[in-house]
């Protein structure tokens, strides 16, 4: 039986992580898509993770090419908790991975779900359990903890974007043309996220669950703002920089 550190250095792992992070890519680029779509009046589509599987889902064979997201990022989770426990990782580091691999759960589990059609819309699902938690005497305060968690890893994103740190997670040569998408891409959800994080504190301090709706809310709420299709147009390409990103991560992905 073949232990996990030989599973960690064999090709079909590899190739595993590789479709796993292009399934990630293609779910950034659909984002990218309704967001751009959403900027021009035109998107019938939840602008978020959920609304682009749905997205994928519409298109043919997308059965099929849900299942394939799916199972490759559920590898990415496998990828990130074999690092938790052979990787020679720092407490940073640590936590980081954790975070990739609770992403990459959600996702992976919402293609499923998605793929045997009983997803519904992520928005209505988070207003629904926020108006729960708000319900509760300190379930306010515990919004506004999300929202700055939120807000804190956003501002993560952010300092990737300016100091590269994201090249950590490559091997081998890495072209200026990754190094610019893989910065446009992570100041884009670093923006994103942000939004997101004051949005649910906004909700919390109003006593308004509607406006925690995570990032559909939030790019509609962009929408709103003076020049909003402007701003929302450039959020789009950052988010499609960061799918392209996600390209050449696959094929020099550090594991």
């Amino acid at each position: 039986m073949r232990t996990a550190q030989e599973v960690r250095h064999s090709r079909a792992y590899g190739i595993a992580i590789a479709v796993g992070l292009i399934a990630y890519g293609v779910v950034h680029l659909l984002i990218a898509w309704i967001a751009l779509q959403l900027a021009f009046g035109k998107s019938s589509q939840e602008a978020s993770q959920q609304g682009a599987l749905k997205e994928l889902a519409g298109n043919p064979l997308g059965g099929a090419l849900l299942w394939v997201v799916a199972i490759g990022l559920l590898a990415l989770v496998i990828w990130r908790v074999l690092e938790l426990v052979y990787g020679d990782l720092d407490l940073e580091k640590k936590v980081s991975a954790t975070g990739r691999a609770i992403v990459y759960l959600v996702l992976g589990i919402s293609a499923i779900k998605v793929a045997v059609g009983s997803g519904g819309s992520s928005t209505s699902q988070q207003q629904s359990l926020s108006a729960k938690v708000m319900s509760h005497g300190p379930g306010r305060v515990l919004i506004v903890v999300v929202g700055v968690v939120i807000i804190g890893i956003g501002v993560r994103q952010l300092h990737k974007a300016v100091t590269k740190k994201f090249t950590e997670d490559l091997v081998g040569g890495v072209s200026d043309v990754t190094v610019l998408l893989g910065r446009t891409g992570y100041a884009a959800k670093g923006v994103a996220f942000g939004v997101v994080g004051v949005l649910f504190g906004w909700a919390a301090i109003a006593y308004d669950p509607k406006k925690a709706g995570g990032l559909d809310t939030a790019l509609h709420t962009i929408k709103e703002q003076a020049f909003g299709s402007v701003l929302l147009t450039v959020l789009a390409i950052g988010l499609a920089a960061f799918g392209l990103y996600c390209f050449s991560w696959s094929q020099n992905a550090r594991r």
